[in-house]
């Protein structure tokens, strides 16, 4: 069985030994050219490095606003998840369109000032007993056992302008919610 060997620091090691324990045996001059290469090979990265800081940063950042951008859009559509919610309550809450434009600022975070509500009026209704298409509440009429069922429709829009500008980025971004949900019948 062959004995392996290891070059360090000028002397060569032999697997089994005493780690550590130098041997009057000095490198040869290809291993010492090996590592004289590695020594010149850290000057390589540290260069690398320094180009490619620049793009790494850029990248961090650009995923940064994405993320900031996502949870705005998230916002942005449970605004109008809170507003619709509080409209469905009853059917006087359904026309309390002051009420559900509170309930989307108070849950809208802290970033979003521009958030702009909208709810759809009049309501429209369906017949609880129908899978047909919503019309106008003033012109249906429901076929016993079945009852007028109120639709509220909100939207929510906001502009979110990231904060650090980048080129490759839009300076402002339009984000839209909108939710739908059947008013209870209280």
């Amino acid at each position: 069985m062959r004995k392996r060997e290891f070059h360090t620091r000028g002397f060569m090691l032999v697997a089994g030994a005493r780690f550590g324990a130098p041997t009057s045996q000095p490198l040869t001059p290809t291993l010492r050219n090996s590592l004289a290469r590695r020594a010149n090979d850290a000057g390589q990265q540290l260069f690398e490095l320094a180009l490619m800081l620049p793009v790494l940063a850029i990248l961090l950042v650009g995923g940064i606003e994405f993320g900031e951008l996502a949870y705005a859009a998230i916002e942005v559509s449970n605004a109008a998840k809170a507003a619709v919610q509080y409209g469905a309550q009853n059917r006087a809450t359904a026309v309390d369109t002051t009420g559900m434009q509170n309930a989307a600022q108070q849950d809208a975070s802290y970033f979003l000032t521009t958030l702009t509500v909208t709810v759809a009026a009049p309501p429209s209704c369906i017949c609880s007993n129908s899978s047909g298409s919503a019309s106008p509440c003033s012109s249906i009429s429901c076929t016993s056992p079945a009852h007028v069922e109120q639709i509220l429709t909100v939207t929510t829009q906001a502009t979110f302008s990231p904060s650090p500008y980048l080129p490759l980025l839009g300076k402002t971004f339009t984000l839209n919610g909108s939710a739908i949900q059947k008013v209870l019948d209280n």
